[in-house]
């Protein structure tokens, strides 16, 4: 197998890694209130137990409040068929996971300037930025692959 075939096979593998997260990242949020009551099983945590009485609360008197996160599953699904175009031609498509980077980043500000403001502990915030923080790496493992790849295609040229 050539090198250029290797590459190209290695950067699907990252690629499907990271879609395939991205996705069970989604998917996660449709079900969010058996989720909650389920960790609360099995987890004694008092922050956990207060997210699960407001999603309780949410589900019984407010259930529109919970199409918010049914969106958020919708995005992660919407940005996944996006990564499409990286397998189908990853050097001309490079800008979608340099995208990819930029909304990882995102996540820092974003956990840090509005966790406090709807009060959600510091531990928590760390643990959303902890989401941009791995979603970055295989995206920067793709965007090198990539680079490599559009060099050694043009050198073929």
């Amino acid at each position: 197998m050539s090198e250029r075939n290797a590459l190209e096979r290695r950067i699907r593998a990252w690629l499907i890694l990271f879609v395939v997260c991205l996705v069970l990242s989604g998917l996660t949020a449709f079900p969010l209130v058996s989720e909650l009551r389920w960790s609360n099983a099995l987890i004694d945590n008092a922050w956990l137990r207060r997210v699960g009485d407001g999603l309780d609360r949410a589900d019984a008197e407010y259930p529109f409040l919970l199409y918010g996160t049914d969106w958020l599953a919708f995005a992660h699904l919407v940005i996944a068929v996006f990564f499409y175009g990286v397998y189908r031609d990853p050097v001309r498509n490079i800008w979608i996971v340099e995208a990819g980077m930029i909304a990882c980043a995102g996540v820092v500000p974003l956990a840090l300037i509005c966790g406090p403001i709807r009060g959600i502990p510091f531990w928590w915030s760390v643990i959303d930025i902890s989401f941009g923080v791995f979603g970055v790496i295989p995206l920067l493992i793709l965007r090198r692959m990539i680079k490599r790849l559009e060099t050694e295609t043009a050198a073929a040229s």
